[in-house]
């Protein structure tokens, strides 16, 4: 196998461990048992399990920024890129039953006093999720479509925050519902 295919073999099966078991339950020997290949190829592309789990979180947040590709289609009004961003992100939390959140906010939960780096990547990776979400916000408050007034930053920060509440509450009950509670509460009543 190249080296190549054996890092990305790496990375690939960490994202799974890391997000389903989390940081500090998961062993480097855990990581290569699953991916197939021996312990000494781990260190051979990663000098510590804390750089692999910052290249994790950075292929994460890429993935999280192709669902949050919708917030910036201008074809859709702003409220309707909102719901259909949620709804990809609920998409997102079905695909593994609601088994293990987002790996943001359990790194956050789990690393953030460990890590300095990590807790650092993950401040700004919220910061530029509530970016996006507060030019989507400023853009419906302009044309009337969203209809609270309060500044889109504060708005779109709550959002974020309300939404890895909703999303830790949908893995302790490994259900649907508080992410569809979620979405409903902010398109009908938040946001208009």
């Amino acid at each position: 196998m190249a080296k190549a295919n054996v890092k990305e073999q790496i990375l690939t099966t960490s994202v799974d461990l890391l997000h389903s078991k989390g940081f500090n339950a998961t062993s480097v020997q855990d990581i290569t048992d699953a991916a197939g290949v021996p312990k000494g190829s781990f260190y051979n592309h990663f000098p510590s399990k804390e750089a692999l789990g910052m290249e994790v979180l950075q292929r994460y947040v890429a993935a999280i920024g192709d669902i949050a590709a919708v917030l910036h289609d201008r074809s859709l009004a702003p409220l309707a890129r909102l719901q259909q961003f949620f709804e990809r992100m609920i998409a997102g939390n079905a695909a593994n039953d609601y088994h293990c959140g987002c790996l943001l906010g359990n790194f956050s939960t789990e690393l953030s006093n460990q890590i300095p780096a990590m807790r650092e990547a993950m401040r700004q990776a919220f910061a530029g999720s509530s970016a996006a979400l507060e030019a989507v916000i400023a853009e419906g408050q302009r044309d009337g479509s969203i209809g609270n007034r309060l500044p889109a930053a504060d708005l779109a920060a709550f959002l974020n925050d309300a939404w890895q509440g909703a999303v830790l509450r949908a893995k302790a009950e490994q259900s649907r519902a508080p992410l569809d509670r979620y979405t409903r509460m902010v398109v009908r009543s938040i946001l208009t």
